[in-house]
């Protein structure tokens, strides 16, 4: 019997596996799947719900030097021990480390994942540090898998010469349809959230500087003065400690009763925002590919975005959607305002969103991309 190759899938932090979580069983048929990430409770959960081997191993999201060492020497002697055929990373630390980890022991197959860089909206001797990094994960990598065309373009111009290309239309999850849909009990969960007569703007996310939150507020409570008839949601957890907002945004979103700042949904409870809301609002200042974006494009919501790496590969202005320039909050509040009087234009955007995601980033599809590429490179070796 041959003996399957053997691939460990690592990021950074547990939540970060919902990225590789779509890809596990397919792969079970044609390899022993191990994964890695720091402690937590979903890698538990998915070690148990399909039967991987899994190793818990902290690695520490900020530079930490000491602890970094000390996580490399920990990867080093589990990559010795398992002698894996394929390292894969994901977020920036794991990739860093791993493929650190897995030049060192010879791991024959080293992939990294770019989902998204860092630096281009970072300045100084933090930029510079920020793009040594990717240099050197990218240096270590005998392949570079950037999601999306703008990813590849900033990796090849400023990082690396290394030849790489995106998988399928860039999205490195792809979506599940059947879960992303207005279900009976998704819409009975929304009737309690929509009201009648309000046009419901919807935000998912960290709510943080980088998303945009700054504009979206300013722009917003301007708005709701001209259209008292409006509501913005936002749905995601403040997080002060990595990108806190103006002072003045934080007291509009709680005097303003018509922003409704309801904190992380997951399920159901989150499809209903979706299936209550009106129009999209993504106006972040950098991503890789935004997964929310897709999301609401397969609950057939119009959407609003900046113009930055990723919300640009999903959305065709005027086709499902708007784009606007970063950072510009009067280009927001116009954008809004146009979904708010153009019902014929909301319309048209909103009856090409599910159409186009189902065409480019369906879940199947998205993760047949990744199985080809795993057979040309395990051939080419």
């Amino acid at each position: 019997m041959t003996r399957k190759r053997k691939i460990i899938r690592a990021v950074t932090v547990a939540d970060s596996l919902i990225f590789i979580e779509p890809s596990v069983l397919p792969l079970k048929d044609k390899y022993e799947v191990q994964i890695l990430s720091s402690p937590g409770e979903r890698l538990n959960q998915m070690g148990v719900k399909y039967g991987v081997k899994i190793h818990p191993l902290y690695m520490f999201r900020r530079i930490s030097p000491f602890q970094d060492l000390k996580s490399l020497y920990k990867l080093i002697r589990l990559f010795r021990r398992e002698s894996p055929d394929i390292v894969h990373s994901m977020t920036p630390k794991a990739g860093l480390l791993c493929m650190l980890a897995a030049w060192i022991t010879r791991v024959p197959r080293r992939v990294h994942t770019f989902t998204g860089l860092v630096w281009p909206t970072s300045s100084g001797i933090s930029r510079r540090i920020l793009m040594c990094t990717d240099w050197l994960t990218c240096a270590c990598a005998t392949h570079v898998i950037p999601e999306g065309q703008g990813v590849l373009n900033d990796l090849q111009k400023y990082i690396t010469k290394k030849p790489m290309r995106v998988l399928g239309y860039g999205n490195v999850c792809g979506i599940d349809l059947k879960r992303f849909s207005r279900t009976d009990k998704v819409m009975e969960i929304a009737k309690n959230i929509r009201v009648n007569g309000v046009f419901s703007f919807l935000f998912v996310g960290r709510i943080v500087k980088e998303k945009g939150i700054n504009e979206l507020v300013i722009a917003f409570d301007e708005l709701n003065k001209k259209y008292p008839a409006t509501r913005l949601f936002l749905v995601g957890n403040y997080e002060a400690d990595l990108g806190p907002l103006n002072p003045d945004t934080i007291n509009k979103i709680n005097s303003n009763s018509a922003i409704n700042a309801v904190g992380a949904k997951f399920g159901n409870d989150l499809l209903a925002y979706y299936a209550a809301s009106d129009c999209f609002v993504f106006p972040s200042y950098r991503e890789g590919f935004p997964n929310v974006v897709i999301e609401a494009g397969a609950m057939g919501l119009p959407s609003i975005v900046t113009d930055i790496n990723g919300s640009r590969d999903i959305i065709v202005d005027g086709k499902n959607g708007i784009i606007i320039p970063s950072k510009n909050y009067v280009a927001l509040y116009n954008s809004m305002e146009q979904m708010i009087l153009d019902e014929e234009l909301k319309q048209s955007l909103a009856s090409n969103a599910r159409e186009m995601i189902e065409k480019r980033y369906e879940q199947s599809f998205v993760t047949g991309c990744l199985l080809d590429f795993y057979d040309k490179i395990n051939a080419n070796v």
